[in-house]
Order: structure tokens, then sequence, then C-alpha cells
């Protein structure tokens, strides 16, 4: 970490104390966009974390990024899991890109157009979303052609489809959507996946249903409609075949909802740990800790903790393009065990601090219903992490025809 990046996790530190936390509730139970927290983060330059420093960002790098996002998911998971949809428009059209095949034609042009779009985050605020579920998508059994098409037209592509659990839904000024380009004279295929930018006030792009959900419920994650909506070139945020090759040989671009996971299991705990002490506000201390039934769960808590960060600073640290087949299994280990980890952190929170802790005037509750919600993600759900080690463990490269690569 530079000094640079230091101060930046100590800047999420001050304003997730200060206030992100005391807010969290409130957004929580009102299903509400946490827009005081989002015009935070653009006071302080966070939204343009991952933006390179020559362009006026604090040039992040996937670790940096990472670690950043966890000690925001402390004190707000519904903001830092927003905040990632976001800052990964910028981080994989950033470094991840640069280690990529491209022609030089194509770099110069996409560094041109990236240029564009962090100077208006830097100078503007412009904020970002990047939706990537679709309503019966197929990504469960592997890497499919998208739902959502861009057909070819002069000067662009007019872009028909819906994305569903899109984070930001109504907060974001531009939408990165991934979708299949109509090639002609062939079938649809996962190669042909784009990525691009439409703009909130777009003709034909409109928002729809409700978010009423278990939990992560201020991400505001509602329908994107796109009927004949049309993209410019120009908003082209990767050239065509990148993001398929990114997803190919940049595997933990999909690890990035981790770090909110492993922020809310150290908010469990970190309450736990001030509530059996007495700390919290109209608790009682000594009796709780003096316990030795508490003092065991609260080892066992932690020695779980301790699990899920060391799996997690190993896998950032260890992150690159085209990992290793080691490498690339200890992703999908690492976000399977954050997930389940961080809701059973939560499990034995509630139970070790008691009855009297499941009031919503404390968030053990919060942290238990977002907590649940990790292990259900796409393109890294628990399941599917599971089938990709088992599979990864039991053949070698070309051994199995046609085995599902899931998020590769």
């Amino acid at each position: 970490m530079t000094p640079d990046l230091d101060d930046a996790i100590a800047l999420a530190g001050r304003l997730g104390r200060e206030r992100f936390a005391p807010r969290a509730a409130g957004y929580d139970r009102s299903g509400t966009f946490p827009f005081e927290n989002y015009a935070d983060l653009r006071e302080h330059g966070l939204l343009a974390l991952c933006v390179p420093e020559h362009l006026g960002g604090m040039g992040a790098t996937y670790r940096q990024y990472m670690l950043v996002a966890a000690e925001l998911g402390r004190y707000c998971g519904a903001t830092t899991l927003s905040f990632n949809m976001h800052s990964v428009s910028v981080l994989w059209s950033a470094g991840f890109c640069d280690d990529l095949d491209m022609d030089p034609a194509m770099r110069e042009e996409h560094e041109r157009r990236r240029t564009e779009m962090y100077r208006d985050i830097v100078d503007n605020g412009t904020l970002y979303a990047q939706p990537f579920s679709e309503p019966g998508s197929k990504m469960r059994t592997g890497p499919q052609a998208w739902e959502t098409t861009a057909t070819p037209v002069d000067g662009g592509w007019l872009l028909n489809g819906r994305k569903h659990f899109a984070s930001l839904s109504g907060a974001a000024d531009v939408y990165t959507i991934t979708c299949t380009e109509a090639v002609a004279g062939r079938e649809p295929s996962y190669a042909d996946t784009l990525f691009l930018g439409v703009r909130a006030d777009s003709p034909g792009f409109s928002i729809s249903g409700t978010w009423d959900t278990l939990g992560m419920r201020a991400t505001v994650s509602r329908t994107l409609e796109l009927h004949d909506v049309f993209v410019p070139t120009e908003r082209q945020v990767m050239p065509r075949g990148i993001f398929a090759q990114m997803a190919r040989r940049w595997p933990h671009m999909f690890m990035t909802l981790c770090p909110t996971y492993i922020g809310v299991a150290q908010a469990a705990f970190d309450f736990t740990v001030a509530y059996l002490r007495g700390e919290v506000p109209g608790t009682k201390g000594e009796p709780r800790r003096a316990s030795s039934t508490k003092q065991l769960a609260v080892a066992e808590m932690r020695v779980k903790l301790d699990q899920a960060w060391a799996m997690f600073l190993r896998a950032i640290t260890e992150a690159r393009v085209d990992p290793p087949r080691d490498v690339r299994m200890r992703a999908f280990s690492t976000q399977y065990t954050v997930m389940e980890l961080s809701n059973e952190i939560c499990r034995l929170a509630i139970r070790t601090c008691g009855g009297g802790s499941i009031s919503r005037d404390f968030p053990l509750e919060r942290y238990y219903r977002d907590s649940r919600c990790g292990s259900l993600m796409l393109p890294w759900t628990a399941e599917i992490c599971l089938e990709r080690i088992g599979v990864d463990t039991l053949y070698e490269p070309g051994e199995r025809d046609g085995v599902v690569e899931a998020g590769r």
C-alpha cells in the first residue's frame, strides 16, 4: 500500500463510522438509496478511487480497491455493494484491460474513450453502475450469449433487453451494459459480448419493478428495460472481444463482491465484542463476558473470521492475468468461504449476544440479513464455486469435453 492508499482506507473508515453507519438502519428500513453516502463519496474523491492518478484519480489497483471496499463494508453493506458496481466499471476498463491483447489501433481508441469516461467521473462526479444479471440467465451453466442484444446501426448500436438486480437503479448516471452483438451469419456467442455505457436519460431506457428484499435493501436493485436504446460508438467502454477475454484471463474480476461481505463479518464480530464488554449503550458488560460459554463462542467467531481474512488477503494478493490453476481455484474457494462464513459469523453473533440483540435498535439483524445474500450472487454463487473447484480438481484441462466453465 502506498501512503495515499493508506489514507484512502483511513478516509473510508472515518466516513463509515461518522456518517454511513448512523444512516444505515434508516436506509435499510425504507429501502431507499443512500444518496447522502454517495454525496460523501463524491465530495471526498472516492468515486475516482480506481481512476488512474494522471487523470486525477487515486489510482487504486485491484488489491488496493479490495482493501478500501472491505473497510467500507464494516459500516454499510448496501452502500459498499453498490459502490462496487460503480468501481468495477472503472477497474475493469483500466488496469485489467492493460493486461489484455489488443492491436495498437484498438488500444489507442480504448485509451481515448476511457480517458473521457474517467475525466467525467473526476470533473463531474458521474456515477456508474454495472448491471450483470438477466431474467432467465443461463450463466449458472457457464458463459452464454447475453439475452440483451446490440444490433449494429449507423454510428453505434440499438440495445434491447432487460437487466434485473440492477444496483443503483434510478441513481446512476451511466449503466455499463453487458450485451451480445448481433453478428450476421452466426449464432449469438459469449465471444460477441460488448460492454456499452448507457446514459440514464437515453430514449427507450426505463426502470421497472420494486425492490423489497431480505437484505441489501439500500442497493435499490430494480429492473432495467431497454427498448431500441441507441448507444453511440463513443460509449463503448471496452473494445470488441475484450470482455470475454477478460473473463477468461482475469477471473478475479468476479471476486469484487467479497470485500462487502468480509466487512459485514468484521462488523458483526466487532459488535459482539463491544456488546459483551458492555460498551454498547444500554448494556452491561461483566455478566456477559465472564461467561465461559460466551468466551468460547467469541473464540469460534474469531477463528472463522481469521480464516476468511487469511484466504481473502492471499487471493487478492496473488490475483493477476492468466493465473495458474491453483490460484484460480483458490479464488473460487475464497469466494465460497467469505460468503458462507460471513453469514455464519453473523448467526453466531446473534446467538452469542442473546435475545436482546435481535432488536432493530441494534445492527446485528441487518448484518445477518445482508450477509445471507452473498452466496446467491452471480456469476460466482456458492454452488458454482463448488462445482468449479470439483471439476478443476478431478479433471486436467481438456480431459472432459463440454465441462462448463462458469465465469470464465
